[in-house]
């Protein structure tokens, strides 16, 4: 395993450090009013970081999963609201398109998600089914050609923005026997669609969570993605790709508070002295960036084995539960080195604790990655 980057992606990382510089102060404004940014999403399309691991045949850059990973930790450093966008294109929406959709859908939606000419979501989230997915209720009942979707998605991403969704149901293949997910794509446009609740939130403010619902909404047998009943392996195998994404956006929030928090250390004086030269404040800093590092190679480790065709389930859950709880850590201590001034909202700090919170809750809890590796430690694995 070789953490050492190639030319290209040093390249990357120097090309999305900039954009990140660039969309800073834009972001934290979208931030501060709650509101989510076209031109910012325009401009990460623009550049091409929607579509970084789709081949160029459909509108997406070709790189490896390595250079979206980089993309995402500097990203996620300037707007977690930003990294957020640019995790759900690349992990959640591009790869099920890419690798279980028809030529068809790759066409229209693969390329669509890549270039930025369609905003999409995940829908998979339910009120009675969060973690435990195999329990949701939403149906598609079959009738003739066409099925006919019902049901109420909660706590979806960019759902009130997106122009499709990936849905996922339950299946009612005939005589009225639900057996049972697959994933269908769904137009927006499609009627019976609407936008319920949009969510005030504690953080993320930028990015859009809120609730779907589906009243008898057609779509043909065209819209399948993937075989029927194989809705819960496609979100599997969605969502270990995602963790890894996450704990790469997590690092980065955790390497910008760090920075704030190194950066007001050297300037600010107490009883005679930089607060930076105290062993208490540099114990803080020891413990942040060993921390930092750590996750950092947990999860470049299972970017890796995602790009060798390794098992990489528990590597990515790993990875998502040590960075993501290490991004609230250390924003917390980033909070606490800044005193009454990390609790202003003036200081970013404040804002990253809220944003890495989350992170340790979506696309699979804290509770949840004990569990997977728990699970895959005790067997062996």
């Amino acid at each position: 395993m070789d953490f050492s980057w190639t030319e290209e992606q040093e390249m990357i990382r120097n090309m999305a450090r900039q954009f990140a510089g660039e969309i800073r102060d834009e972001a934290a404004e979208a931030e501060e009013k709650g509101e989510f940014s076209r031109p910012i999403t325009k401009r990460l399309a623009e550049n091409g970081f929607l579509g970084m691991c789709v081949p160029e045949e459909y509108g997406g850059q070709g790189l490896d999963f390595t250079s979206y990973l980089i993309a995402t930790e500097e990203i996620s450093r300037a707007s977690a609201g930003q990294g957020m966008t640019l995790g759900l294109h690349n992990s959640l929406l591009n790869y099920p398109l890419l690798v279980f959709g028809t030529e068809e859908q790759k066409r229209k939606y693969l390329r669509g998600s890549a270039t930025g000419e369609l905003l999409g979501c995940y829908a998979l989230s339910e009120p009675d089914a969060g973690s435990d997915a195999t329990h949701i209720k939403t149906t598609a009942v079959k009738k003739k050609d066409r099925y006919v979707i019902n049901g109420t998605k909660i706590f979806i991403t960019n759902g009130s923005v997106a122009d499709f969704v990936i849905l996922f149901s339950k299946v009612d293949r005939g005589g009225g026997v639900i057996r049972g997910m697959s994933a269908f794509l769904v137009d927006t446009t499609a009627p019976g669609f609407s936008v319920g609740t949009v969510e005030n939130k504690m953080g993320l403010k930028s990015s859009p969570t809120c609730e779907l619902i589906f009243r008898d909404v057609e779509v043909p047998e065209s819209a399948l993605l993937g075989a029927p009943g194989k809705g819960l392996r496609i979100a599997v195998e969605t969502l270990h790709g995602g963790r890894v994404a996450v704990a790469a956006s997590a690092v980065g929030m955790a390497e910008e508070a760090f920075e704030a928090a190194r950066a007001y250390a050297h300037a600010r004086e107490q009883f005679g002295q930089r607060i930076a030269d105290f062993q208490g404040i540099q114990w803080l800093f020891a413990d942040m960036r060993t921390e930092i590092d750590a996750a950092r190679l947990l999860t470049y480790e299972a970017g890796w084995r995602k790009e060798k065709d390794l098992p990489y389930a528990r590597q990515a859950s790993q990875a998502k539960l040590f960075a993501t709880e290490t991004a609230t850590r250390t924003a917390s201590r980033a909070i606490q080195i800044h005193g009454g001034y990390g609790y202003m909202r003036e200081y970013r700090i404040e804002q990253i604790y809220r944003d890495a919170k989350a992170a340790e809750i979506f696309e699979g809890t804290s509770e949840i990655q004990r569990s997977t590796i728990g699970r895959d430690v005790v067997r062996g694995e």
